[in-house]
C-alpha cells in the first residue's frame, strides 16, 4: 500500500467574512473530492479569512499514480482563480 499526502496553503484576497471563506474552502474541498476521490479537509487556520490549509490524501498500489494525482489536484487548484495557491508540501511513502 502506498501513501501519498500534500498540505496546501491557499491566500484568500478579497474576503470580507470567515462566511465566504468557508463558502470557497468548503466548495474546492466539494469538488476535488468528487473529481479526483481524494480524501481532503481544512486543517488549520481555521479562524483567519485570508488564508487556509487544507489536507489532502490518497492511498492506492502505484507510485506514479499517487504522484500524479496528488499534481493532478496542484494543477486544478491553481487553474481555480479564488485564491493564490501558497506552500505545498508533498509525501508519498509505502506500509
Amino acid at each position: 500500500m502506498i501513501i501519498g499526502v500534500m498540505t496546501a496553503n491557499l491566500h484568500l484576497h478579497g474576503i470580507g467574512s470567515l462566511k465566504e471563506k468557508r463558502s470557497i474552502v468548503k466548495s474546492i474541498i466539494g469538488r476535488l473530492q468528487s473529481r479526483f476521490n481524494v480524501s481532503i479537509s481544512e486543517v488549520d487556520h481555521n479562524d483567519s479569512k485570508l488564508i487556509a490549509t487544507i489536507g489532502v490524501a490518497v492511498v492506492g498500489n502505484d507510485k506514479s499514480f499517487i504522484e500524479s494525482q496528488l499534481e493532478a489536484v496542484v494543477t486544478f487548484m491553481r487553474n481555480d482563480g479564488r485564491f493564490y495557491l501558497g506552500t505545498i508540501e508533498r509525501e508519498t511513502f509505502g506500509v
